[in-house]
């Protein structure tokens, strides 16, 4: 099975914090500059998290929002970046 994510980081001009995201096979982890809302009407596994400005940040953060696909993948609000990541190999 193929463990590897790829990460995007865009840096925004009228941003405080650049756009963050982290691609897995199943889904992805991204900072809240991604619409958790439109994921879910498209059925992607995919999580929020928030206050964040490098990868680092993403995977140590808390997931703060969660699609219904990324919840069959056991996915909860309150974990780990890191912990949402790994379930979406």
């Amino acid at each position: 099975m193929d463990k590897k994510a790829l990460g995007l980081r865009v840096e925004l001009l009228e941003s405080p914090a650049p756009l963050l995201v982290i691609i897995a096979r199943l889904g992805f982890v991204s900072c809240g500059l991604l619409n958790i809302y439109a994921a879910e009407k498209l059925n992607v596994a995919a999580v929020t998290v928030s206050g964040v400005k490098s990868f680092e940040d993403v995977l140590d953060a808390m997931v703060r929002a969660v699609t219904s696909r990324a919840k069959k993948l056991g996915i909860e609000v309150g974990m780990k970046g890191t912990e949402a990541l790994k379930r979406m190999f």
